[in-house]
């Protein structure tokens, strides 16, 4: 009896374990796990950041936008800066 693993890991879906979404979470846990936990500070320093100065707009875009910290550091080190200096 073929399980659900091994019927994608033989090809029974006709696709390798490279080209399937769920594969690099096999091959390099660490990795994902790495950056989950990147993104996650990130995100949260940003929200905290967005929450204390009440900018409701931003803290909805970063809430909802995810890109592996990238917004959340340019938010916490560029936007926040200018608009406290308006």
């Amino acid at each position: 009896m073929m399980n659900f693993y091994s019927y994608f890991r033989d090809g029974g879906y006709m696709m390798s374990n490279w080209q399937a979404p769920w594969g690099p979470f096999f091959w390099f846990p660490g990795l994902v796990i790495g950056l989950l936990v990147w993104s996650l500070i990130w995100k949260g320093m940003a929200l905290w950041k967005a929450a204390k100065k009440n900018d409701r707009n931003w803290f909805i875009a970063l809430l909802v936008v995810n890109t592996m910290g990238i917004l959340d550091i340019l938010y916490i080190y560029v936007f926040s800066k200018k608009m406290r200096k308006d």
